[in-house]
């Protein structure tokens, strides 16, 4: 028999190096080699016998028996099967190793096995008594395919288990966040609590709680200065009465105690907002000069009296620190007082007594330094019974304290040389503590007296233009009567000028105060907006009437109407306060028979007071709510259907002509004053336009000259006259 020679039968298998490098490997991937030896998916057992089939066959039969032999390849055929069976169901029933999944992942461990296989299949082929399978591609591929199945189920477990350890490690996260939103919340609900807590209890400083706190810290304050200079210089004052100033003065301390208390909670504005913070509010009064005086006029000095006796309230002169309070009462009262002119001269006049009572009270104490008696000036020996009562001390010391303060009369002129000093700084501060009173009392006269001058030099300017014009004497009389009554009444006032200075929306607020129940009762305002009310509020100018006068008469063209205030005014039917009257006439209602003339004669009874409101300015108002003009204009027009003064088909009829007439002259009054402003800006522009060409015509002409350098003589002097001319 032939022998057949298999390394010629089988030309596409190339015989590998045992060493394998990464790029075989890569190759082997790619398919460049698509070959697979049975090694790889055989069982140890099946290639231990291949390897024994091998060693007993001689060399010279191997090969007959490798291309002759049927049965020894389908023995083979079947070994490997059975192997890969086996080994199939091993897989299947092997668990993946996650320690390995996770410390290298699902590729890496992909990667590891294919090297693994590829690198055993190099092993088994170049091993010497190796016998080549028929049908390695088929088993590559199988094996593969199983590879790649079996890492597919394996990253779908490894995807699941991914997803369900990402939705745990989620559901962890947002519980922590949660716990955290918590805990924020927490923390600032007890910022919250805390902050509710730093909102003590302050007082307004423009409350009513705080004006009376001072009225009573004002009372110790005064009694203070009035009392603790007369007791220290008057004896007897103090001897007599020793428990009643005891009382009195621990009474004021504990006062002066309680308002610092006060100060710890009076707020103040910080960018507008009233202060509630408890440190804030601390650290405000602590930083500033008074606090500083505060306590020393608390600082227990009479604590002295354990030591002197009770018969020296100077040692209570700390006490007078606290007059700054009584200056916050007068300006606080000042301000709330309706009189604030008299409370002002009243104010200076306590300011003089008190200076009064002070040098009175230093002139006896230095009269008793220096003896009862000694000479004409110091005051009387007090051992004359008449000069030893405590009113005679007093009085006396007042007088002549009067006297040299005012420097009005004649004092005992002094003897010692700190007489001399004494009465020299009396003059001087009598000279100008006085000079300034005085001119601020006068200036407060004056001003008091502002309105009636000014109101006086209205009415004698229109007496002596009156006279003038020889107006008759009835007619005078009448015009003066008018100025009585405005004066007597209070009327003089012009409410503009004083709220010129007040705010838009205070002047709205006072204004809806005074006029807004008035502009309810007319019938055609009742169901309007609140803020077209508020518009034509502001609008009504108050004016007065005297007896007999016509407010209006019939036939005239209505160009506003009236609210009466008060006053008594005749029509067919006596009207009388919060009546009205001319108010159909401002609306232009399309149809009616009077048009927007008056049909009655209406005339004041007596003074009367009434609200004007303009037809222009009802008009600028209903600018701004259209919806309300046609609500008026429906109630006017009910008005007049039930007064039957309304004509139907001219209402239907559309616009007015008048109307349009109207409208048409407005425009063409508008079109002419465009046409003359267009034509005075033409004008302009065209002799503007003449200078730029003139001086361009110049430009061009110089550089025509001595652009192409030295012109001749005579060019120069033709140049010359054209350039005169132009």
């Amino acid at each position: 028999m032939a022998k057949i020679n298999t390394q010629h039968s089988y030309p596409g298998m190339h015989r590998l190096s045992v060493r394998t490098t990464d790029e075989d490997i890569e190759r082997i991937e790619n398919g460049y080699v698509r070959t697979h030896s049975l090694g790889e998916d055989a069982s140890p057992e099946l290639q231990r016998v291949i390897s024994v089939e091998g060693r007993h066959v001689p060399e010279a039969q191997a090969s007959s028996f490798a291309g002759r032999g049927a049965m020894a390849r389908l023995s083979r055929f079947v070994l490997s099967v059975r192997s890969w069976a086996t080994r199939h169901l091993h897989h299947e029933d092997q668990r993946p190793d996650s320690f390995l999944e996770r410390i290298r992942g699902p590729e890496l461990v992909e990667v590891s096995s294919r090297q693994s296989n590829i690198r055993s299949f190099l092993a088994v082929r170049e091993r010497p008594g190796a016998v080549s399978s028929h049908w390695p591609l088929a088993r590559f591929n199988v094996n593969s395919s199983n590879n790649t199945n079996e890492d597919k189920k394996e990253e779908k477990k490894e995807v699941k288990e991914e997803k369900k350890e990402e939705k745990k490690e989620e559901k962890k996260e947002e519980k922590k966040e949660e716990k955290k939103d918590d805990k924020k919340d927490d923390k600032k609900d007890d910022k919250k609590k805390e902050e509710k807590k730093k909102e003590i209890f302050v007082i307004d400083p423009s409350s009513n709680l705080y004006y009376n706190w001072l009225t009573v810290i004002a009372a110790p304050v005064f009694y203070n200065w009035c009392m603790l200079v007369c007791r220290a210089c008057f004896d007897e004052l103090q001897a007599d009465h020793i428990k009643l100033w005891l009382f009195l003065d621990y009474g004021s301390d504990i006062v002066y105690v309680l308002d610092m208390f006060v100060r710890f909670r009076t707020g103040f504005l910080e960018q507008g907002l009233l202060v509630k913070d408890e440190k804030k509010l601390r650290d405000h009064y602590t930083q500033t000069t008074q606090f500083k005086l505060d306590v020393l006029s608390l600082v227990p000095t009479d604590l002295a009296y354990l030591k002197v006796g009770l018969n020296y309230p100077e040692l209570r002169f700390n006490r007078l620190l606290r007059i700054s309070r009584l200056f916050e009462f007068f300006d606080r009262t000042e301000t709330r007082t309706n009189y604030p002119n008299m409370f002002r001269i009243g104010n200076l006049v306590l300011y003089i007594l008190i200076i009064i009572h002070w040098n009175a009270c230093i002139y006896f104490a230095i009269s008793k330094v220096i003896g009862f008696g000694t000479d004409t000036w110091v005051y009387p020996n007090v051992s004359i019974p008449e000069y030893g009562r405590l009113s005679r001390k007093y009085i006396y010391s007042l007088y002549w304290s009067t006297l040299t303060l005012t420097t009005i009369g004649e004092t005992p002129p002094p003897v010692k040389d700190e007489e001399y000093l004494f009465v020299v700084i009396d003059f001087l501060v009598g000279v100008l503590i006085f000079a300034t009173i005085v001119g601020n009392v006068g200036s407060m006269i004056s001003n008091m007296n502002a309105s009636r001058a000014e109101f006086q030099a209205k009415v004698d300017s229109i007496k002596q233009y009156m006279h003038f014009r020889k107006v008759t004497k009835d007619l005078e009389a009448r015009v003066i009567k008018w100025f009585d009554y405005l004066w007597t009444n209070k009327k003089t006032v012009d409410e503009k000028e004083v709220l010129k200075n007040l705010p838009d929306k205070l002047k709205a607020e006072i204004a809806i105060n005074v006029h807004l129940d008035t502009l309810k009762k007319v019938r055609i305002f009742q169901d309007c907006e609140a803020g077209l009310l508020i518009e034509l509020v502001l609008k009504l100018k108050p004016t007065v009437f005297s007896p007999g006068d016509y407010i209006c008469k019939k036939g005239d063209i209505g160009r506003e109407m009236y609210i009466i205030k008060e006053g008594k005014l005749a029509v067919f039917v006596v009207l009388s306060d919060g009546s009205y009257f001319c108010e159909i006439s401002i609306l232009n209602i399309k149809g009616s028979k009077s048009g927007n003339r008056r049909t009655a004669n209406i005339r004041s009874i007596g003074y009367s007071d009434l609200f004007c409101l303009s037809k222009d300015d009802l008009m600028e108002a209903l600018t701004e709510y259209p919806d309300a003009k046609k609500a008026l204009e429906e109630k006017g027009r009910q008005i007049l259907m039930k007064d039957n003064l309304i004509d139907e088909e001219a209402a239907k009829a559309g616009a007015d002509p008048k109307d349009l007439e109207e409208k048409i002259e407005r425009l063409e009054a508008a079109l002419d004053t465009l046409q003359t402003r267009f034509a005075r800006l033409m004008a302009e522009y065209t002799s503007s336009q003449q200078k730029v060409k003139q001086r361009l015509a110049r430009v061009e002409t110089r550089v025509k000259k001595y652009g192409s350098g030295t012109l001749s003589v005579g060019e120069g002097e033709q140049e010359k006259p054209e350039e005169k001319k132009e």
